[in-house]
């Protein structure tokens, strides 16, 4: 079990100031930050735990600047290393702004936002669900990717509070792609690879609730 008390700087012993200084760079232009795309190393060697190596304030404002980031561009999603910082953070929020029909289809129900600190999943039943899905380090492209239908997240908020909680539908599956993003995995590991579509061609073609009709066109298995 995680810890359930706030984290204080300098709690794991280790050097705070190479990543401190790293997010001061970063926060100190003001504004959105700049979103690393796909063959920077820093999307695929992992994070290290978070145990106060920015402070209370310092974290504070590059949560902030996370969530300024994930509405620019826009999302519903960001993990600090699409940023450029390899520490095990991420942030969520989705308004579902989406048809009904899609909304049953997808279980997309509105997610207040949310920081994850730490956090780990694990599957809950067998249930699988495959849908389109995009990266915003993968840009112009999206691709069906079969995940857990519900999974278990445990790990921590920015209080440091304990998380421990079920999410189903599509939460289930905007934790699972952003924890991914903390272990260095990108959603086009998980992808069917004949289902890889332009963003243009997803939307014009593939904009159904399911993918059932690109599995038929493209000749890819659902689950």
């Amino acid at each position: 079990m995680a810890p359930t008390s706030p984290r204080t700087p300098g709690s794991s012993g280790a050097p705070l100031a190479p990543l401190a200084e790293r997010v001061e760079e970063l926060l100190a232009p003001g504004g959105p930050l700049t979103v690393v795309a796909a063959g920077d190393p820093v999307l695929r060697t992992g994070t290290e735990r978070y145990e106060g190596q920015l402070g209370p304030a310092l974290l504070a404002r590059f949560v902030e600047a996370l969530r300024i980031t994930m509405h620019a561009a826009p999302g519903v999603g960001l993990a600090a290393p699409q940023v450029g910082v390899g520490l095990r953070i991420a942030v969520i929020e989705d308004p579902a702004p989406v048809p009904e029909e899609v909304r049953l289809a997808r279980g997309r129900v509105p997610q207040p936002f949310r920081v994850l600190v730490n956090p780990a999943y694990t599957g809950v039943g067998p249930g699988r669900a495959a849908f389109y899905e995009g990266c915003l380090s993968v840009p112009g492209y999206q691709a069906v990717v079969a995940r857990h239908a519900a999974v278990r997240l445990t790990g921590e908020d920015e209080q440091g509070r304990a998380l421990d909680e079920e999410f189903t539908g599509w939460p289930a599956r905007i934790v699972q792609h952003e924890t991914d993003h903390l272990d260095g995995t990108l959603y086009l590991d998980r992808a069917e690879p004949r289902s890889l579509s332009a963003q243009h061609i997803a939307l014009e073609r593939w904009s159904q609730p399911t993918p059932e009709a690109a599995a038929r066109a493209l000749g890819f298995e659902l689950p």
